[in-house]
């Protein structure tokens, strides 16, 4: 599938949608960070939904980051008069916080997930296509880091991790300390050691889980 394919909304009236509009209703949430917002009828409608109705809506801002060139301007285009919703194109880590290719390989041959359902050679060939996809965007800049800087945050409320099959753990390791983080796809290499690092983390508190859904997903609150 072409990085610049519109591609249908996943994330769409299940539970996880709606674990996400309850926790994007939180009157404490006020700036969301979404990594992977694709075209902007999955997740980020769950997001919208929630801010559009609530009270304090001008005191929220929803930061959609989407790298792909089609589906950043379908995203801008649905929600270009909702001013709180904030896209960047912008790959959300750099090239060299991706995963090596033996990384993957091992990940692969060593952890049983959802993953497997794919041959290996089809896996790696997405973990070159996303890396081709950057150098030939010239967007190889940590997206993360960027927009903290651009709106001088230092962690957000929330966080939804949904970005690249590959850079889940990097995408952690930048937003570690928001008080909620979602994760996407648990039983696959993309969140699968995010999530087992949230598991074990005394900072962090389980409030959502399915394991079952598509590919799981969790969601975690910071604890005092």
């Amino acid at each position: 599938m072409s990085n610049n394919e519109i591609i249908p909304p996943e994330v769409l009236d299940d539970n996880f949608y709606h674990s996400l509009v309850h926790c994007a209703s939180r009157s404490d949430v006020k700036t969301i960070l979404e990594i992977g917002s694709s075209s902007g009828e999955g997740s980020t409608d769950a997001f919208v939904k929630a801010i559009r109705n609530r009270p304090d809506s001008n005191s929220v801002k929803l930061f959609c980051m989407e790298i792909s060139q089609a589906r950043f301007e379908k995203l801008s285009g649905i929600y270009k008069n909702d001013s709180f919703v904030k896209p960047y194109r912008l790959s959300s880590v750099r090239v060299n916080q991706f995963p090596s290719k033996e990384a993957v390989i091992h990940f692969y041959q060593n952890f049983k997930t959802n993953l497997n359902l794919y041959p290996l050679e089809q896996v790696l060939g997405w973990l070159e296509q996303d890396l081709s996809y950057i150098a030939s965007s010239g967007l190889d800049a940590c997206g993360i880091d960027f927009i903290k800087k651009d709106q001088g945050i230092e962690y957000f409320d929330m966080v939804l991790i949904d970005g690249s099959e590959f850079t889940g753990s990097a995408e952690l390791s930048a937003v570690i300390g928001a008080k909620i983080i979602a994760l996407d796809d648990i039983n696959a290499f993309k969140n699968f050691q995010s999530y087992q690092l949230l598991l074990n983390h005394p900072g962090y508190k389980i409030i959502a889980r399915e394991v079952a859904l598509r590919n799981g997903f969790a969601i975690f609150e910071r604890v005092s």
